[in-house]
This record gives structure tokens, C-alpha cells and sequence, in this order.
């Protein structure tokens, strides 16, 4: 049973989370995602390689000229890209829900700490799936350039989302830092 005290502390900080709830849950998203991408990668590894290498058979002779060591290396770089993207999902998807709630716990304004949640969380969840989707993608296009190239709306926005809201905390924290600061004099 909450005390008085308890209940409006714990009042104020729902209060203070509302805004940035969609940058929270597409933070937690992102977790889950990673954390599920490691399940079925555990579980399904050769069903995916197998994917992998039959999304390269119509375009063996057209894209690679049959040449089965560029197959072979652009389905293994195919396969680390999904590696990748589940270590982007927990690495970003954790960063971002930190870097949330330290924002809404310095007292952001709602509408600037919603933009940098939701830049932070949907940058980390966009960049995540890039990943995985340019994994499934290169063998089919004959490169992981092209397929990168090709999600490169997904990868510069999303990326470039998540910096942005990275900065933003960091000079939101040097603000907070510095305002609370004794002054000599």
C-alpha cells in the first residue's frame, strides 16, 4: 500500500513519462525485437541461411554469372547483417529508453521531450529493422551495397533520428548541469 507521499511522487512521474510514451514504447519495441531476432536465430538458423540461399537461385546466373564464391560471401556478409541487427536492437533500443527517461526525469517540456523520444525510440527501431531487412535483401540483389543502398530511406532518417536525440539529451544534461551549478562570487 502506497503512503501519500509515495503515490504523488509516483503520480508526478507518470506525469512526467506521458509525453515521451510512444518514444518509450517504440524503445521497449526495439528490445523485444532483438530479443526475439535472438530466439528464432537460435532456433532457426539453417531455415534462414537455407532462405538466404534460395532467394540467390533465381538471380544465380543474371546477377552472379554462377559464381558460387560471390554467392557464398554475399549470403555469409547477408547473415552477419541480421547478426547486427539484433545487436543494434538491444544496444539501441536499451540506450533510448535510458536516455527517455533521464530526459523526463530533468523536466523537459512535453512537446521537446516527446520529439526526442520518439526520435531516439523510432531512430533505434528504424535502424534496427534496416539491418535485418538488407540482410534478407543482398542475396537477391547480388550485394549487400545494393540492398543497403536500396533502405537507404529507411537508414538515414532513422539513424540520423537517433543522433540527433542522443545530442539533444546530451546538451539538455550540460544545461541541467550547468543551471544547477553554485556560481563563485
Amino acid at each position: 500500500m502506497e503512503t501519500p507521499e509515495q503515490n504523488k511522487l509516483s503520480a508526478g512521474l507518470r506525469s512526467s513519462l506521458r509525453p515521451a510514451a510512444l518514444g518509450l514504447v517504440l524503445a521497449t519495441l526495439t528490445i523485444l525485437y532483438g530479443q526475439l531476432m535472438g530466439i528464432v536465430f537460435g532456433l532457426n538458423e539453417d531455415l534462414i541461411k537455407g532462405q538466404l540461399e534460395a532467394s540467390a537461385a533465381p538471380v544465380r546466373e543474371s546477377v552472379y554469372n554462377n559464381d558460387e564464391a560471390v554467392i557464398k560471401a554475399v549470403q555469409e556478409k547477408s547473415w552477419k547483417y541480421m547478426q547486427r541487427a539484433h545487436l543494434h536492437a538491444g544496444g539501441m533500443g536499451t540506450t533510448a529508453f535510458a536516455l527517455i527517461v533521464l530526459v523526463c526525469l530533468l523536466g523537459l517540456p512535453g512537446r521537446a521531450s516527446g520529439a526526442i523520444s520518439l526520435g531516439l525510440g523510432g531512430g533505434g527501431l528504424g535502424y534496427s529493422v534496416f539491418w535485418m531487412w538488407a540482410g534478407f535483401l543482398a542475396p537477391g540483389l547480388g550485394s549487400t551495397g545494393a540492398a543497403k543502398e536500396s533502405l537507404r530511406w529507411l537508414a538515414m532518417p532513422s539513424s540520423g533520428a537517433f543522433v540527433l536525440g542522443t545530442v539533444a539529451v546530451l546538451v539538455v544534461l550540460v544545461l541541467a548541469m550547468l543551471q544547477g551549478r553554485p556560481r563563485d562570487g
